[in-house]
């Protein structure tokens, strides 16, 4: 004979307090309690059980995805990445994913624009900032939005010359930056032609 459900207890950050057969069982998050239908006096069966069970393995997934996106931003496929590696099964992973991209927390677009100006900020020219998006596993067409809307790189190239000087040791360091070698003579030749 299955356990019944006697009490169910709200309890601090979300949680539920489930009693079986009168006897303290377990703190479930709420909205698992309301997605698995659990209610004082309803059976925990097999079936009811295996609900739960889903729906546990569903909040713990979309609790560690949004705790990887406190610190910033993040692709799906990043995201997915971490879930992976913390054990999360992969029903659970693509179905707190999808939530996530629902609700507008998951947006690679956003996530390209963003990373892709940051880096610019940074100093950084489109063939590091290329890379670093494609590592990220943002897909290719919102990789080649964010490009789209930046400075041109020559123009990038241009400032940064102008703040550090037209020396070989800039040039090197454009380089190292992910610059273009047509950039990098273009932005050193016209400091040189104005000077």
């Amino acid at each position: 004979m299955s356990p019944v459900v006697t009490a169910l207890h709200e309890r601090p950050r979300g949680r539920v307090e489930v009693q079986l057969d009168g006897t303290p069982w377990r703190l479930v998050p709420a909205d698992a309690v309301v997605r698995t239908g659990l209610q004082v006096g309803r059976a925990l069966d097999r079936e009811t059980a295996r609900t739960l069970g889903r729906e546990l393995r569903r909040a713990e997934a979309l609790g560690r995805a949004l705790h990887a996106l406190g610190p910033r931003d993040r692709s799906r496929h990043s995201l997915a990445d971490r879930l992976t590696r913390a054990g999360v099964r992969a029903d659970a992973r693509d179905e707190a994913l999808a939530t996530l991209e629902d609700v507008g927390l998951v947006d690679d677009a956003r996530v390209a624009a963003t990373r892709a100006s940051s880096l610019a900020e940074r100093g950084y020219g489109d063939a590091a900032i290329r890379f670093d998006l494609e590592r990220e596993g943002v897909a290719a067409e919102h990789v080649e939005a964010a490009m789209a809307a930046l400075e041109p790189e020559r123009e990038r190239a241009a400032a940064l010359v102008v703040r550090r000087g037209a020396e070989p040791k800039t040039a090197r360091w454009l380089a190292s930056k992910g610059f273009d070698a047509a950039s990098i003579e273009d932005a050193l030749g016209g400091f040189a032609e104005d000077a």
